[in-house]
């Protein structure tokens, strides 16, 4: 497999909420081993987006692409056992059950026991908060802590391709830095990501590359950096 194989091609998508379409025509993709951040103000599809590639959300017209083969119908739990996870927005945590259980849960589709101990551990080691309480229930823990659950579960699946959607989303400062460090590092690990992010210095700063989503549509696509530093995404989402 090289490195610029195409794992999640997106490809003219629509999706409309009864007459509404929210999303117009939209098309992407994110290569093996790629960091590619998709950013937009609230309200431009991005979240639509994501669900409607994994399968939360059904799709108007267009296709999503997943490992060379269209994916459009497939269920999260199916695209989940193919390695295509997300963290959605909100974190959805399991909060009856303990840290450990909602590890465990994301280890549903594996039976290799000694595995899933070794991801536990990795998890542990990106997040060694969850490790102190292991055995506390995830719905008496902070958002920030909710929101490093939700990913180390994520992980637990070993995904091809992380989609994040707003990991950053109502965190403080310094939750919001140990969240994106984290992002890196699991990167840095060889997992490819497709981050979705309102901060959007931030989320370019990490990125290969960046798509700009504006109603619905992608209206700008270039190297993390070149869009950093582009003069209109400077004005439009940094604040300039």
């Amino acid at each position: 497999m090289s490195k610029t194989q195409t794992l999640l091609q997106v490809e003219k998508l629509k999706v409309a909420y009864g007459g509404i379409q929210a999303v117009k025509g939209v098309s992407f993709e994110v290569r093996e081993g790629e960091l590619v951040s998709l950013i937009g103000a609230n309200g431009a599809g991005k979240t639509t987006t994501l669900k409607a590639v994994t399968g939360l959300q059904s799709i108007a017209d267009g296709d999503v692409k997943y490992l060379g083969r269209s994916i459009r119908g497939q269920g999260p739990w199916e695209l989940a056992k193919q390695g295509l996870v997300m963290v959605p927005e909100g974190r959805g945590t399991f909060t009856r059950m303990t840290i450990v259980e909602n590890l465990q849960m994301g280890a549903y589709t594996r039976n290799d026991k000694d595995g899933i101990a070794a991801d536990m551990e990795r998890v542990f080691a990106f997040f060694p908060r969850l490790l102190e309480r292991r055995d506390q229930l995830a719905g008496t823990m902070s958002g920030g802590e909710q929101q490093m659950l939700a990913m180390g579960r994520a992980l637990m699946a070993r995904p091809k391709v992380l989609l994040l959607d707003e990991p950053s989303m109502g965190l403080s400062p310094i939750m919001v830095d140990k969240i994106f460090e984290v992002v890196n590092e699991i990167h840095s690990q060889g997992v490819t990501v497709l981050l979705v992010e309102q901060n959007a210095s931030r989320a370019l700063q990490l990125a290969n590359r960046g798509y700009v989503m504006e109603s619905g549509l992608v209206s700008m696509t270039g190297s993390g950096q070149d869009l950093l530093t582009d003069p209109k995404v400077r004005a439009a989402y940094l604040g300039e």
